[in-house]
């Protein structure tokens, strides 16, 4: 019970800058929803797409590799799997940056976005700067320094925000109300008018730059020297995640580019803009997950040395799972009345009808990477490659079959890519489960998964038929909800909840 603690308290602590983060740049979607037309947004969103992609390729599964011989090198020699793992990072890094800047203007026109070379420079700097500071932050997590991570962390966030409200909104209203003042000049020197979504990608580039700053001491404070048998054993390990990254990108954002490639062309990057601005309303589940993962995959490798270590990981997906449904319900109890009025746009609401499809289907990759550690634990990364080259099979085909039938379908669009999405991580978290216990045992309990997700998606349906005129009673109801189901929690794991010494 004292790791499931430790583990709650340095997810708890990488989630502040999630939360926050997430919070604050969550705030931002109904600014650019008001601000920016579907089609704008889809722009954004189809390049943030591609840097998902690229992302992966440049990272190489380096991080996780960092941690599996970080783990097993005595304190001497850990400066070695750093320095090693960050020359690479760095070497590949550089070689992407001249070659994307050398070929900006053909990568842009095979991209179809021609006309915008400078979108494309922008973004090759941005995942140079990312990648780079990919390692220090490993270690960060790896020394268990969470504070430190979680306030660059912050300040990047911070950063981001503070320059996407200064030049989307503060700029336009400085001219537009003191036209002739000294202010209105100084902001002419550096605001462009014709710019709108750009600040946006500009926005992430500064903070990207001023994050890896933060980081020098990190990185000087190593010894610059590459150890070329360590280098191999790393990048031998480090392969089969990097196909298994590519492909897991393929499952998270490959919809959102083929929604823009198979529609027709004057609804394309509109359906884009709509989808994306939906699949943004699973905000808690996104930061429970993405907070958990920070914390859990150092803490699994450690665990991974105690009697008992089966037994943690077993309990852990017990608590999991009780919070990702909760974080199910609630999130689509309060939909209609509050989530979406405030989050979204109106234009945009058109696409609610995706969000239970796609909160399910994050709900089921959060248990997929819970229980994936074990080709990790084991060494078999070749797993984990073959378990997302499949994912990203079904996420294609069907993406391929579903996206262009007609409207008078029930399936289209990005409808089709929410149930895509559906599938694809359900058949990856029952292909990892079942080819888990073969190589990594571990006695989960089934009863208690699906009764858990079972009860909230009885109740979220009873939300649904069940239809109460006013808000305020509506509130009530729905909050009488979720008190059934944490009272269903309470009534389950009372004995483990008596056990825990505060």
């Amino acid at each position: 019970m004292n790791a499931i603690k430790r583990l709650a308290g340095q997810t708890a602590i990488y989630g502040i800058p999630s939360i926050l983060g997430r919070i604050l740049s969550y705030l931002l979607v109904p600014l650019y929803t008001r601000v920016f037309l579907p089609e704008e947004y889809g722009n954004v969103n189809v390049f943030y797409s591609y840097v998902s992609f690229l992302m992966v390729v440049l990272t190489y599964g380096m991080e996780t590799a960092f941690f599996r011989f970080n783990e097993k090198e005595n304190d001497k020699d850990k400066d070695k799997v750093f320095s090693t793992g960050m020359i690479s990072l760095l070497i590949t890094s550089i070689i992407f940056l001249v070659m994307v800047s050398f070929y900006a203007g053909s990568i842009a026109k095979f991209i179809d976005y021609a006309n915008y070379t400078i979108y494309v420079i922008w973004f090759a700097w941005i995942l140079a700067l990312d990648a780079i500071a990919s390692i220090p932050f490993a270690r960060l997590r790896a020394q268990n320094k969470a504070k430190r991570f979680a306030t660059i962390k912050m300040v990047n966030i911070i950063t981001n925000i503070f320059l996407n409200l200064f030049f989307i909104l503060l700029c336009p209203f400085i001219l537009k109300s003191f036209g002739n003042s000294t202010a209105a000049h100084l902001v002419k020197l550096i605001y462009r008018t014709d710019w709108g979504i750009e600040y946006i990608f500009i926005s992430n580039l500064i903070a990207s730059g001023i994050t890896l700053l933060m980081l020098f001491p990190e990185i000087a404070a190593t010894r610059w020297k590459i150890h070329p048998d360590l280098w191999k054993k790393m990048l031998f390990y480090a392969f089969p995640l990097l196909f298994a990254g590519m492909a897991g990108i393929v499952n998270e954002t490959f919809d959102r580019l083929l929604l823009r490639y198979l529609l027709p062309k004057d609804i394309a990057t509109y359906q884009v803009g709509i989808y994306t601005a939906c699949y943004k309303i699973s905000i808690l589940m996104t930061i429970f997950i993405q907070a958990y993962r920070y914390a859990a995959e150092p803490f699994f490798f450690a665990q991974a040395k105690e009697k008992d270590a089966k037994l943690v990981y077993a309990r852990i997906m017990d608590y999991f799972i009780i919070v990702v449904s909760l974080i199910f319900l609630v999130t689509m109890v309060y939909l209609d009345d509050f989530i979406l009025n405030v989050l979204v746009g109106e234009k945009y609401r058109v696409g609610r009808g995706v969000i239970p499809v796609l909160m399910l289907a994050n709900l089921f990759l959060g248990v997929y990477y819970n229980l994936s550690i074990w080709y990790k634990l084991v060494g078999k990364t070749i797993w984990g490659a073959w378990l997302s080259v499949i994912g990203a099979v079904i996420t294609l085909v069907l993406n391929f079959w579903w996206i262009p039938l007609s409207p008078d379908h029930l399936i289209y669009g990005y409808y089709g890519s929410a149930w895509a999405t559906f599938i694809c991580y359900g058949t990856m978290m029952v292909l990892s489960y079942l080819i888990g216990q073969r190589y990594f045992p571990v006695q989960y309990n089934l009863l208690k998964f699906f009764g858990y997700l079972g009860a909230a998606i009885l109740l979220y349906f009873v939300k649904t038929i069940v239809v109460i005129d006013g808000i305020i009673f509506r509130f009530l109801f729905h909050s009488l909800l979720l008190l059934i189901y944490v009272g269903i929690v309470l009534a389950v794991e009372k004995p483990k909840i008596l056990k825990i010494k505060i």
